[in-house]
């Protein structure tokens, strides 16, 4: 039936899920980074949602689509009680992307202070600049990804190497994945996207020596040539006794 419906914009979409909780049929959730109609007819069209998204990634819209069923909805919102919503669709607020605000060594920056340079070092020692930082939680569209170079990380590197923060992180946007463990292509199609949207400086792949890890630095350079952009591209390789190899 032709009837009034939520559509999503994925170009404006950031995967923040601020809409989430406004819509009481629970019929978004977010996905592989970005907002999902769950299914048409768990959607009564109403954009009770409209007016949370920063963005201006939501819109109705007149289009043919399931009519909305409250039966259905009544039994979607009865298993999310029970079970929670599955994990790959979790509105996950600890996915909502952040920007760290600089810190000099034991000292936050206060008003009428000059920031500190950006490969600085937190009262805790980290360099981490950004959240999140798991290459699936990631939005591409992120603020922190303009003017910026890209580190990407095998996500046993930080473990295996010491001085991680110091010798490789500082000054740097991170994302981190295992190509052993998870989808490679999706890695392609978000780091295409990254590089696409954003204006990269460098990027630098740290990995480990053991063959599996090879897919990471596979996927971005996959992903640069998708790109169409011309960055230039360093690989780190390190080894399981923590020093670097290559």
């Amino acid at each position: 039936m032709l009837r009034k419906i939520i559509e999503i914009d994925d170009a404006k979409c950031d995967g923040c899920g601020d809409c989430i909780p406004s819509c009481a049929e629970g019929a978004l959730a977010v996905v592989n980074g970005k907002v999902r109609l769950v299914r048409d007819l768990l959607c009564d069209g109403l954009g009770a949602c409209l007016g949370t998204c920063e963005k201006g990634a939501l819109r109705v819209v007149e289009r043919e689509a399931e009519a909305f069923d409250e039966v259905a909805v009544h039994a979607h919102l009865a298993t999310r009680e029970r079970h929670g919503p599955p994990a790959a669709a979790a509105a996950c607020p600890g996915s909502r992307p952040v920007e760290m605000a600089p810190r000099r060594r034991g000292l936050s920056v206060l008003a009428g202070e000059a920031p500190a340079p950006p490969a600085r070092t937190a009262v805790n020692g980290s360099r981490l600049s950004q959240w999140p930082v798991q290459l699936h939680l990631v939005a591409p569209g992120a603020p922190y990804f303009q003017d910026a170079e890209l580190l990407v990380a095998a996500d046993c590197v930080p473990f295996a190497y010491a001085r991680f923060h110091d010798d490789f992180l500082a000054g740097k946007r991170l994302v981190v994945g295992c190509p052993k463990l998870d989808d490679v292509q999706a890695y392609v199609g978000k780091l295409t996207d990254i590089l696409r949207r954003g204006t990269i400086r460098s990027v630098t792949v740290v990995k480990m020596v053991v063959p599996c890890c090879g897919g990471i630095a596979a996927a971005v350079r996959t992903a640069l040539a998708a790109s169409g952009k011309v960055i230039p591209y360093r690989e780190i390789t390190v080894g399981i006794e923590g020093g670097v190899v290559a």
